[in-house]
C-alpha cells in the first residue's frame, strides 16, 4: 500500500495516536516497550497523526534500528522535515541504521548541503557504500539496488555455506535473504539457490551442486523499467546487479521493483495527460511549480491547435457556401482525436511492458489500419444516419461518412506511429500523449473533411 493510500485508511493511527502522545509526555521510556509489536508502517502513520513537534520525540524514544524502520515508511515531506530539525549527529545516527538503498533514497530527498553534512557523520564504510549508490541514476538498477545480499563461494560444502548464511543473518546485514548467490574464485556470479534448497541439500553436497547456473542479471545502468520487466518475466524475487566482469554489486528486491513500477506508471500517466512528471505528490508540489509543469504543455498544445483555426479559415468560403458542413466539424475532429488517443495509449503501454518492440512497426501499422477501417466505417455509418436525420441530402451525408472513416484511419495511424517514432529517436513514448495526438489529428481531420467536401460537392 502506498503512503497516500495509507493516509486515507488509518484506523490504527487514529486509535493509538492519543495514547502514544500521552506516553511521550508522561513516560517516554515506556514507548518502545508499548509499541514493539506494531508494524513500522503503523508507527509511521502514528507519527503523521501526532503534532509535528512530537515526531522527533517519538523517534528518539525508540531504539535506533526501530526508529530507522519507522522513518523509512514515513511520508517523504515529513521525513525530510524531521531530519532537518534534528542535529546532524542525530540524523546521521538514525540513517546509518537504514538499509543502504533506503539510506541513499532518504539522503537524496534532502537539500544537498544538509545531505553532505549527514554523510560526513556516518561511519566510513556506510558512507562509502551510500556514496556509491548515490552516484547512480535514481531511475537505474544501480540507483534502486541494495548492497546487502548473501553470496557464498561455489566450492563450499552446504554445511559451511549454511554456517556462513547464519553468521550473515545474525549480523543483520542482509535485506535479501531469500536468494543466495554462488560465486567463483574471481567473485563472478556462478549460480543462485534459495534458502530452502540449501536446507534441503543432502549432506556432503557442495554449493555448486545445488545452485542454478542460469542467473538472470542486469548492469547497474539498466533502466528500472527493464528490471521490472525481467522480474515479471522470470518470476524473480530479486535481480542481481553485476559489473562488466559479472561481479555482484547488489540486488534489486521485489519491493523496490514494485515501488519503481508505481513511480514509472505514475510518470507515464502524467505524460499521457500532457503534464510534465511531478517530482513530489500532488499536494506536496508547490502551486506555481504545478502550474509551470502543466502550463508548458498547454502552451504547446494551444499553439498546435492554432493550426486548426488556420485550416478552418482556409476553407472559409466552403463553409460560407454550404453552412451545413460547419455543424459536423466537432464530430469529425473529436472522432479522429479519440481514435488516435486510443492507439497512442495502447501502443505506449505495449512498449512499456515489452509486448511491442520497434521491429514490430509494420505489424502494428497493418493492424491499426485494419482497426481504423473497421471502426471508421462503423462511425461513418452512424454519421451518415445522423446527417440524414438533420435533413441533409445524400451528398453531405456521404461527405460526413467518408470523412469519419478517413479521419479514424488517420487517427489510429498517427496514434500508433508516434510512440514508435519517439522510441526510435530515444524519447519516452509517453510524451506522445493523448492531447498531443489529438491536436495533430484535428488539423488532419479538417483538411481531409473539406478536401472530400470540395470533391464530392463540386465546391471551389
Amino acid at each position: 500500500m502506498t503512503q497516500s493510500q495509507r493516509k486515507e485508511a488509518r484506523p490504527v493511527a487514529a486509535l493509538l495516536a492519543p495514547d502514544i502522545l500521552a506516553l511521550l509526555e508522561e513516560s517516554p521510556t515506556d514507548v518502545a516497550a508499548e509499541t514493539e509489536e506494531m508494524h513500522p508502517a503503523d508507527l509511521a502513520d502514528v507519527a503523521e497523526a501526532i503534532p509535528h513537534e512530537m515526531v522527533v520525540a517519538l523517534l528518539n524514544a525508540l531504539p535506533k534500528d526501530r526508529a530507522a524502520d519507522v522513518l523509512e515508511y514515513m511520508d517523504e515531506e515529513l521525513r525530510s522535515e524531521v531530519l532537518e530539525e534534528m542535529t546532524v549527529k542525530q540524523a546521521a545516527s538514525l540513517v546509518s541504521h537504514m538499509t543502504p538503498d533506503d539510506r541513499a533514497d532518504v539522503l537524496e530527498e534532502l537539500e544537498e548541503e544538509h545531505a553532505d553534512e549527514i554523510l560526513a557523520e556516518i561511519p566510513t564504510a556506510a558512507r562509502q557504500e551510500t556514496e556509491r549508490l548515490l552516484a547512480y541514476d535514481p531511475e537505474s538498477a544501480g540507483g534502486i539496488m541494495t548492497t546487502e545480499f548473501v553470496a557464498v563461494a561455489e566450492s563450499l560444502s552446504v554445511e559451511d555455506a549454511l554456517a556462513a548464511v547464519r553468521v550473515i543473518a545474525r549480523a543483520g546485514r542482509s535485506e535479501a535473504m531469500h536468494s543466495i548467490y554462488a560465486t567463483d574464485t574471481e567473485g563472478r556470479v556462478a549460480g543462485v539457490f534459495s534458502l530452502r534448497e540449501l536446507l534441503a541439500a543432502p549432506p556432503g553436497a557442495k554449493v555448486s551442486d545445488i545452485a542454478w547456473e542460469e542467473v538472470v542479471t542486469v548492469p547497474p545502468i539498466a533502466d528500472r523499467s527493464e528490471v521490472a520487466r525481467i522480474t515479471r518475466e522470470y518470476d524473480l524475487v530479486a535481480v542481481p546487479v553485476v559489473d562488466e566482469h559479472s561481479r555482484m554489486l547488489g540486488v534489486v528486491t521485489v519491493d523496490d521493483v514494485l515501488d519503481a513500477m508505481v513511480e514509472e506508471q505514475t510518470e507515464d500517466v502524467q505524460k499521457l495527460g500532457a503534464v510534465q512528471p511531478l517530482d513530489d505528490t500532488y499536494f506536496q508540489t508547490g502551486f506555481w511549480n504545478l502550474a509551470r509543469k502543466r502550463g508548458g504543455w498547454l502552451v504547446l498544445l494551444f499553439v498546435e491547435e492554432m493550426f486548426t483555426g488556420v485550416a478552418l479559415r482556409h476553407y472559409e468560403r466552403v463553409l460560407a457556401s454550404v453552412t451545413a458542413l460547419m455543424f459536423f466539424v466537432p464530430l469529425i475532429i473529436s472522432s479522429g482525436g479519440n481514435s488516435g488517443s486510443q492507439s497512442a495509449t495502447l501502443i505506449t503501454r505495449a512498449l512499456a511492458v515489452g509486448d511491442v518492440r520497434l521491429r514490430d512497426t509494420l505489424r502494428v501499422l497493418s493492424r491499426e489500419i485494419g482497426q481504423g477501417l473497421v471502426l471508421g466505417a462503423f462511425l461513418g455509418a452512424i454519421g451518415f444516419g445522423r446527417a440524414m436525420m438533420w435533413g441533409n441530402g445524400y451528398a453531405i451525408a456521404g461527405v460526413v461518412a467518408l470523412t469519419l472513416t478517413g479521419v479514424v484511419v488517420v487517427g489510429t495511424i498517427v496514434g500508433a506511429l508516434l510512440p514508435l517514432v519517439f522510441t526510435r529517436v530515444g524519447f519516452d513514448p509517453a510524451i506522445a500523449s493523448s492531447p498531443f495526438v489529438a491536436s495533430l489529428v484535428d488539423v488532419a481531420g479538417i483538411i481531409l473533411y473539406f478536401t472530400i467536401a470540395i470533391q464530392l460537392l463540386g465546391l471551389r
